[in-house]
């Protein structure tokens, strides 16, 4: 996503959250031009969010939802307990990343190696981690000022568009879905281990222009495609001084007015 006022506000909401997490290296947010639901969480406090996933936040406390629990795998560095040494070593050489091996920082050009193939290892975590995350994210949220409950709203609106429309939810996002015992799960935290407040920050004007405007850059984006894909080279349909076609009106080309009304149209071949 190039467009820099997006781009900003997105970064914005993560580095709100990372202030007031258990992160210890500095935390860098990407948005992907991609309507699919999904986030992920690369090495080294890499945290990417597709547009789709903005998009599908109403508000921004479920799109902070969505970030503290990415920042909640990085904090937790699930990344580096995933994968051994040697399969980390291999991922580096056979994709286009390039890493200071099982350390901070990952180069630029991890976003060139997600584009190009990521191996899946990186992208996805086992059931405990996240379950873990979910737990951190809720409280990353909390300390942020945002209501936690808001997490759960979000998954339970996946779940609910993933029935509707199968496949709207990215595959790697699929593996460890929203489940309803997750959810349950993180409403039993937010009970246990998070009081309630008398308010919360839930959203913004700012919030809601930017999302509006994602969604005209997007709708841009995709006349411009369309544009692009349309044949322009077919061959065009001539009209007399009338407005007809020679089919519609009988005649052939080369006569006065272009179209004699006595005589059937002709294909010429050109030789």
């Amino acid at each position: 996503m190039k467009d820099p006022v997006i781009t900003e506000y997105v970064i914005r909401v993560g580095q709100n959250l990372a202030r007031n997490s258990d992160l210890k290296i500095p935390l860098t947010v990407k948005v992907i031009d991609d309507p699919t639901i999904n986030a992920f969480t690369l090495p080294g406090g890499y945290v990417y969010v597709n547009t789709g996933t903005i998009l599908a936040a109403d508000e921004e406390d479920e799109l902070a939802g969505v970030m503290a629990h990415e920042i909640g795998h990085a904090a937790a560095r699930h990344w580096a307990s995933t994968m051994t040494r040697a399969t980390f070593l291999q991922a580096a050489m056979t994709s286009t990343m390039i890493f200071v091996p099982m350390s901070y920082p990952v180069h630029v050009g991890v976003m060139e190696g997600y584009m190009n193939g990521v191996p899946l290892a990186f992208l996805k975590f086992s059931r405990k981690q996240e379950q873990e995350a979910d737990y951190l994210g809720l409280q990353y949220m909390y300390k942020a000022g945002y209501d936690p409950d808001a997490f759960v709203a979000f998954f339970g609106k996946v779940m609910d568009q993933e029935r509707r429309s199968p496949g709207s939810m990215a595959k790697i996002f699929a593996d460890h879905p929203p489940t309803g015992d997750r959810i349950l799960a993180a409403q039993d935290e937010i009970q246990k281990i998070l009081p309630q407040r008398p308010e919360y920050l839930v959203t913004t004007s700012e919030y809601d222009e930017m999302r509006s405007r994602l969604q005209t850059v997007m709708a841009q984006g995709k006349r411009l495609q369309k544009g692009a894909n349309s044949q322009d080279n077919g061959p065009d349909l001539h009209k007399n001084a009338s407005g007809q076609t020679p089919a519609q009106s009988g005649g052939q080309p080369g006569q006065s007015g272009g179209f004699s009304d006595d005589s059937p149209p002709v294909l010429k071949r050109k030789d």
